[in-house]
């Protein structure tokens, strides 16, 4: 990642531009959530995912929180103008920042702002924050519950840490990541898997979402192991939520929002 990609976006002279990947209900074939994604446009004129930008362990911690908080900022704006108010929206979120002062500071005016019941709003932790801090981790989701957000746990299945964080963090929904999911249906183990999860989370009253389904055959097999909601490029890649144009300008608004 060029480091003068990363400072145009904490400049504002890159815009973010957000997109919303729907989540559907298996029964009733309806748009039952959206996941708010952020992308940029590089030097090539290809639009990138903000995560790879995260996913560098070359980015310094300080420039991720910071770019976190715009991607946070745009996300909350956007929740506080007209946006569907019969669906539950997902916003991600780098664990790493709920560690940063900027961010609870900012919370309040976010969550004032909604335009939608806060219990509306997810916020999806990824399971890759190690394991040894999940006791913070456990503070911080109750601080966030507090402020009447619910609590999803992302790629479940990524990693080994998966099980404790679902665990220990008692989330409201969790996301079943595409390992779990890919060639699910020339995989008996993995659709029992599914299964078994998916009972848990009806037994335990958590939503439970498989995600990266790109197949056909893939989304069936889904469906026979009972996974009540799905999300996936079979029905559909992330759809721009602003044009370009307007994203430019909503992102130079968030100068003064997060400085």
């Amino acid at each position: 990642m060029n480091a003068d990609i990363l400072q145009s976006l904490l400049s504002h002279q890159r815009a973010l531009v957000p997109y919303a990947h729907p989540i559907y209900s298996v029964r009733s074939a309806r748009v039952m959530a959206q996941e708010m994604l952020f992308r940029f446009t590089d030097d090539e004129g290809e639009l990138r995912a903000v995560g790879t930008i995260f996913a560098n362990n070359e980015i310094p911690y300080a420039h991720k929180v910071s770019l976190d908080l715009l991607c946070l900022d745009s996300a909350f704006r956007l929740l506080s103008g007209t946006v569907p108010v019969d669906r539950m929206h997902f916003i991600n979120l780098e664990p790493s920042t709920l560690a940063h002062p900027d961010f609870w500071d900012h919370l309040p005016r976010w969550v004032g702002g909604l335009e939608v019941n806060p219990g509306q709003v997810v916020v999806e932790f990824t399971e890759s924050h190690s394991i040894h801090n999940l006791d913070e981790l456990q503070v911080y989701a109750k601080r966030l519950r507090d402020h009447g957000l619910k609590i999803a746990v992302d790629d479940l299945g990524a990693g080994v840490a998966s099980l404790t964080h679902m665990a220990r963090l008692a989330p409201d929904f969790i996301k079943a990541d595409r390992s779990l999911v890919e060639q699910v249906h020339r995989r008996p183990y993995q659709a029992a898997l599914l299964n078994a999860l998916a009972h848990f989370a009806e037994r335990m009253r958590v939503g439970f979402i498989a995600e990266g389904i790109e197949l056909y055959e893939e989304l069936t097999a889904v469906m026979d192991a009972d996974v009540p909601w799905v999300q996936g490029y079979v029905y559909g890649r992330p759809e721009p939520i602003l044009d370009l144009g307007a994203a430019i300008k909503a992102t130079q608004s968030q100068r003064e929002r997060v400085s």
